[in-house]
């Protein structure tokens, strides 16, 4: 009896992870970010746009959306800020990265939602991001 209760509770748990809804008023922020800096809970950048910050935030718009299992949240490049959710393969867990247009460089804060390290899984995502972006704009 224990065990079915624990299986359950489990399974309760998982699908509060996938399904749980996401805020925009929580999550769609603006980034802050003043540097770059690796976190325990995700990673921020700051890029420089070298002129053209809009037709920059567009480019990286259309890469982020190519990454599987990523759609957005709230905003559009139009507005200046864009807010995406990028959900795990296996366990459905929800990533945050919210990309801002500041005028002169670009705002990138990419975060984990549940738990409280990511074991550099929006490094790696955000980082490959900008590297995709940079050949784009060359």
């Amino acid at each position: 009896m224990v065990f079915y209760s624990i299986l359950i509770l489990a399974i309760a748990g998982l699908a509060w992870v996938r399904f749980a809804p996401s805020d925009p008023d929580v999550w769609h922020v603006d980034p802050k970010v003043t540097s770059d800096q690796d976190l325990s809970d995700g990673v921020r950048r700051r890029v420089d746009a070298g002129g053209d910050s809009q037709q920059m935030l567009k480019s990286l718009h259309a890469i982020i959306l190519e990454t599987p299992r990523t759609e957005v949240l709230a905003g559009s490049p139009e507005e200046g800020r864009v807010t995406y959710v990028t959900r795990s393969q296996w366990m459905g867990f929800p990533d945050y990265a919210t990309v801002q247009d500041a005028g002169t460089h670009l705002e990138v804060w990419s975060r984990l939602r549940f738990g409280k390290a990511d074991l550099g899984t929006n490094k790696a995502k955000v980082d490959g991001w900008l590297t995709q972006l940079a050949a784009r704009l060359q």
